[in-house]
């Protein structure tokens, strides 16, 4: 179920001619709740009835004065998921996409926030975190809801399986984790 934003339920006062006005009112209210990218500020003023044309200049001119930058945006993101939740790119990716960000903007902000080795330290440290609730459980049990956790983290298998391995060594216990994931890993979900 989505949530309706305070700005769209409340009801226009209908002596408000002016689309542009609105349009100002409108943008200026959901960027006080929080920030916002210029596809969901387009889609606010779509559902509120803006023109399109009247809805593409206002949003043009708040970029122009920086209220918009969905580059901003994204590196914010990235830099607030990834250390609150401990999501990988892929899962921030999607989750930036889903909000309307471009692709080129995704990249830089992931390459930006998330160094080489950043992926791998939260991977671990999600894991290390996990772990102790597995004790006593069967091997393949626990690596199975370790590899799940981090796979919806958005984690590559191949990353998860080999922390998961380095884990369980650690713990002295044998790991069950097969030398090669099932399935294919792509490198990069932005394009």
């Amino acid at each position: 179920m989505e949530h309706e934003d305070p700005a769209l339920v409340e009801d226009h006062k209908g002596g408000e001619a002016d689309p542009a006005a609105r349009a100002r009112q409108v943008c200026l209210r959901l960027l006080t709740l929080a920030p916002r990218t210029r596809a969901q500020l387009a889609e606010a003023l779509r559902k509120r009835g803006i023109p399109d044309e009247t809805a593409d200049e206002v949003l043009g001119r708040f970029e122009d004065v920086g209220l918009i930058d969905d580059a901003a945006f994204a590196r914010a993101w990235v830099e607030s998921r990834h250390h609150s939740r401990g999501l990988a790119g892929r899962a921030l990716s999607a989750e930036l996409k889903q909000r309307g960000v471009a692709a080129d903007e995704i990249r830089a902000a992931i390459d930006e926030q998330l160094g080489p080795d950043a992926e791998v330290s939260a991977a671990r440290r999600l894991v290390d975190r996990k772990l102790a609730s597995t004790r006593g459980l069967p091997s393949e049990q626990r690596t199975r809801r370790l590899a799940g956790m981090l796979a919806r983290k958005g984690y590559p298998a191949g990353l998860a399986f080999r922390v998961i391995r380095e884990a369980l060594e650690t713990e002295g216990e044998p790991a069950f984790v097969e030398d090669e994931p099932p399935f294919e890993e792509s490198e990069s979900d932005t394009e």
